[in-house]
């Protein structure tokens, strides 16, 4: 038996006893070191995204190889490794066409979004449609293809952010099209829009605008690539934005919260021409605003991501770590034992103290 914290009924997510899980010749048990809460798993907690009662909730696993199923080849028991948030199968069709992420062979399919009982995340498995890593140990479906080897010299706190928050970041940088000397706008400093901001940095933008009503967020940014930083509760951000730019309008906006506002201001702070992309989860149906999208004659793009997962991934990210030029442990603001996540929820859903991420420690 093994602790895990699961999904009990909204509002209640809550640590029980469960059975180890089997492992099949694909797979490998990881016991899990580290692993942390997302903004999804509030979702979850909330009852605004569904998931069955019992389930193991956590898609971050950073630990150690218990257990190898009888095909997978190049690893061994014993070593320190991580797996995406997203871990596909790589032999379907989603993932042979270049989009790993909506693994089409776990799709339900009923026609209506997630928020309605539609999981159109496919390719996201740990803690939505298996059993996931808030727990002592996580069952890794098809292991060769989405297990990563930790470098040596990097600990846990270094490399919990590579299985989803900074892979999404950067996915967010990736999809805005930034080009070296780029103007690039990211609305929401949280976790997300915090890596989304270092990605930009790192792909070439000279010029990045990190937007949140947080001072300490937008404090945290500009450590991480922000040049210049607006609160919102203090100017009207696109008005700043449109004369930061002197009228013409930013190469790129990032959005990387998920409502109707953010959504639309990072629309009407874009150049012609100009690229939109789009990590928020949304509950509700968007409105384009006809002016901000010039009619639909604006040359603009929108461009949506799930995290990408797998091992070719997860290495290059933690290359990026080990090289020095991107330390995300300092996101890491909190650790609790995992016998403690009742409280580390309550912390991190209410968002006190300065929490940005919490590191669980089974």
């Amino acid at each position: 038996m093994m602790k895990a914290a699961v999904f009990i009924e909204p509002g209640r997510i809550e640590v029980v006893s469960k059975p180890m899980p089997d492992v099949g010749p694909n797979d490998a048990l990881l016991r899990i070191t580290t692993t942390t809460i997302c903004g999804t798993d509030v979702h979850i907690l909330k009852g605004e995204y569904p998931v069955a009662k019992g389930l193991t909730i956590g898609h971050e696993p950073v630990g150690v190889i218990e257990k190898l199923g009888s095909a997978v080849r190049g690893y061994k028991e014993g070593q320190r490794v991580i797996a995406g948030a997203i871990c596909p199968d790589f032999n379907s069709y989603a993932a042979q066409d270049g989009v790993a992420s909506q693994d089409g062979s776990y799709l339900i399919a009923s026609g209506r979004c997630a928020c309605h009982g539609y999981k159109a995340t496919a390719g996201w498995r740990f803690g939505n449609l298996i059993d996931g890593t808030q727990a002592e140990y996580v069952l890794v479906p098809d292991a060769q293809g989405n297990l990563a080897p930790i470098p040596d010299g990097l600990t846990d706190e270094q490399v919990l952010m590579c299985p989803d928050i900074m892979s999404t970041g950067f996915k967010g940088a990736e999809n805005a099209n930034i080009r070296i000397g780029d103007t690039v706008v990211v609305f929401a400093q949280g976790p997300i829009g915090l890596c989304a901001t270092a990605g930009a940095r790192l792909l070439g933008a000279s010029t990045i605008i990190a937007v949140d009503g947080n001072d300490h967020r937008l404090g945290i940014s500009k450590k991480l690539g922000a040049d210049i930083t607006l609160n919102f509760n203090t100017c009207d951000v696109v008005d700043e934005i449109m004369k930061l730019t002197g009228g013409r309008g930013a190469d790129s906006s990032i959005e990387a919260l998920g409502t109707q506002a953010t959504f639309e201001s990072a629309l009407r702070v874009l150049k012609p021409g100009g690229t939109l992309s789009s990590l928020g989860v949304y509950s509700s149906d968007l409105k384009i605003p006809m002016a901000s999208f010039a009619a639909g004659l604006g040359d603009h793009k929108i461009n949506t991501a799930l995290c990408p997962g797998g091992k070719e991934r997860m290495r290059r990210l933690m290359n990026i770590v080990a090289s020095g030029r991107l330390d995300l442990g300092v996101m890491v603001t909190h650790t609790y034992a995992l016998d403690d996540i009742v409280a580390a929820y309550d912390l991190f859903a209410n968002q006190r103290d300065g929490v940005l991420k919490i590191a669980i420690k089974p």
